[in-house]
């Protein structure tokens, strides 16, 4: 019989009292209550899930990958954060704000009785409260050069005195002022100054780049923040074991509450662990070890998605299958600096010498929303058009054709190409070794394959060591305007070796810029639309990247698991997800 968690119920008069017996994190027996909640909800119970691959870092400053954000942003909160079930902008931190009616100046009231987690940094390790002085200290840091800060972008030229004070931060420089926009009117009250007025900053302000945490824990742990987490979140950072597991325990002094008045969170605790095999996960999921799986086996996916159909009997028809298109999109990046491909007319060949259908259709067994034939924006956006982006298909002939314009007819004389990934399960692999295929036979260019874990392909890539590599972009926010970032010109860094983010492809093309910046001036979403689609269409005829596709999120539930929606920036809140009560007489 499948192992789940089992709910026991032992009656007596008048009284239910039901316990679900599982296996702790050491292997030995334990019990956990389940117990009623207010809105037929419960208390109690471990939620365990899998990632493919281990986080890079857990500090607000240096996240940049989403299995570190989803892990902190259960640890950490910022003002504001997106509501997992349609994500909109709802209140985190920040009781309740007001936009003066020039736009300019937000005024954030913030909650009272909020209490960093208990840790070694404070007195007697009991964790003080949070008060505006901590939003100044947080958002100064943002704005501090630094080579762990990859965040200032979202305060650049937006937050007024924001370039000001990051100018003088220069070589561990300490400004002697404050940064200009941002007011503290006493210990619950923030006021943030902007340039001009900006429809994105409240998405900003949800962006784990804004989280908050406390000056102690900095000035204790500095580099150790990565795994040293202390915030105000639901959740508490219990352990860390390296490339294994983490475990996050539940808050007792969490101030958030849900709509039927129940104390969060409601789970007691979070296992996060890090089995690279998406076979081995799926196993572990059907024999009730893991609560959920992202992404599925390649070759169980046609199986699952038939075994879940309604009024199906079998291996998969006690489970919930959740399917959402992401706003991600999954492609192959060249270093735009590096000598090899500054080459647009090589750029040009590769790009249409691989088959986004067959890899989409036959590799990936349809696991994606459609082939990448357009640009770096996914079709997730009702008013953006990608249709009319002209993008790459297969064409044998314009990639030989290109070829021979770069100096390579038939590839002669081109040099041995490193394609660095992570394995992301066996689906990065699979994808990987389809385009070492494909490039073989109609460029006749030889492609090795060259796996690093995660962490280090993000570092690689924003370090400007990697020159061709498999990527992905899931966005941080609703907007084309996301991904288009990562293309910016005027954030590359003048020092070629330096760090690069968040256009790690270190692309640069004027004209680009300049419709960038004309999309984000815009005063409407039309005008701004129609400025960023002229902007995709440059840039995708410089060639930076080779789109493959465009993702679609699959989850697998167990059944008893419930308020955990799936969204299309996978925004998880583990506080108000809960185990239903099997009740047995």
């Amino acid at each position: 019989m499948r192992k789940t968690i089992k709910h026991c119920a032992l009656l007596s008069i008048g009284i239910i009292s039901i316990i679900s017996c599982g296996k702790d994190t050491k292997g030995g027996e334990s019990t956990q209550k389940i117990t009623k909640a207010e809105g037929g909800r419960t208390y109690g119970g471990r939620l365990r899930i899998n990632e493919s691959e281990y986080f890079k870092s857990l500090f607000p400053l240096s996240m940049t990958d989403g299995i570190s954000m989803r892990i902190a942003t259960q640890i950490y909160e910022g003002l504001l954060k997106f509501d997992q079930s349609d994500l909109s902008i709802k209140n985190a931190l920040a009781e309740s704000y007001t936009i003066s009616e020039d736009g300019k100046f937000y005024t954030f009231k913030l909650h009272k009785n909020v209490f960093f987690h208990d840790d070694k940094c404070f007195p007697e390790g009991k964790g003080r409260e949070f008060k505006a002085s901590d939003v100044k200290y947080c958002f100064s840091q943002l704005c501090t050069q630094s080579p762990i800060n990859q965040g200032f972008l979202l305060f650049k030229d937006v937050v007024r005195g924001a370039t000001e004070y990051y100018n003088a931060t220069a070589n561990n420089a300490k400004p002697n002022f404050d940064l200009a926009g941002l007011k503290i009117i006493d210990d619950y009250t923030v006021q943030i100054e902007l340039m001009a007025p900006n429809s994105l900053f409240t998405t900003y302000l949800a962006m784990p780049f804004t989280c908050i945490y406390p000056k102690e824990a900095v000035e204790k742990y500095g580099l150790e923040m990565r795994t040293k987490a202390v915030g105000t979140g639901p959740f508490i950072l219990a352990s860390v074991d390296d490339d294994i597991q983490v475990i996050l325990k539940k808050n007792p002094k969490y101030y958030g509450k849900d709509k039927y008045n129940n104390k969060l969170p409601l789970i007691d605790a979070v296992d996060i662990k890090f089995l690279h095999e998406k076979k081995t996960e799926l196993f572990e999921f059907k024999k009730g070890n893991l609560d959920m799986i992202y992404r599925l086996p390649t070759e169980y996916i046609l199986d699952i998605l038939e075994g879940t159909l309604p009024d199906k009997e079998g291996d998969y028809s006690q489970y919930e299958l959740q399917r959402k298109p992401e706003m991600a999109t999954q492609f192959l990046a060249f270093n735009y600096q590096s000598d090899l491909f500054k080459n647009k007319n090589l750029r040009k060949a590769i790009s249409f010498a691989v088959d986004r259908d067959k890899i989409l259709n036959y590799i990936l067994k349809g696991e994606g929303i459609q082939p990448g034939f357009f640009g770096i924006t996914p079709p997730a956006f009702p008013d953006y058009k990608i249709e009319g982006i002209k993008g790459y298909k297969l064409n044998k002939d314009s990639a030989r054709y290109y070829l021979a314009k770069a100096g390579y007819p038939n590839g002669k004389g081109f040099p041995e190409l490193s394609l660095n990934l992570n394995t992301d399960g066996d689906r990065n692999t699979d994808v990987a070794i389809e385009v070492q295929k494909e490039l073989k036979e109609n460029l006749n260019i030889n492609v090795k394959l060259d796996h690093v874990p995660l962490a280090q392909l993000v570092e690689n890539m924003i370090g400007g060591k990697s020159k061709f590599y498999k990527s992905a972009w899931l966005a941080d926010y609703p907007s084309p305007e996301n991904f288009l970032r990562l293309f910016y010109g005027k954030t590359l860094p003048a020092d070629q070796n330096a760090k690069s983010y968040p256009n790690f492809v270190r692309y640069s093309n004027p004209q680009f810029d300049k419709y960038y910046e004309a999309g984000l001036q815009a005063k409407d979403k039309v005008v701004a639309y129609d400025n960023f689609m002229q902007a995709e269409k440059i840039l995708m005829d410089d060639a930076p990247i080779i789109v493959l596709w465009y993702d679609e999120g699959y989850r697998l539930l167990q059944s008893n698991l419930k308020n955990f929606p799936n969204n299309a920036m996978q925004v998880r809140d583990y506080s108000e997800v809960y185990f239903e009560m099997e009740k047995e007489e």
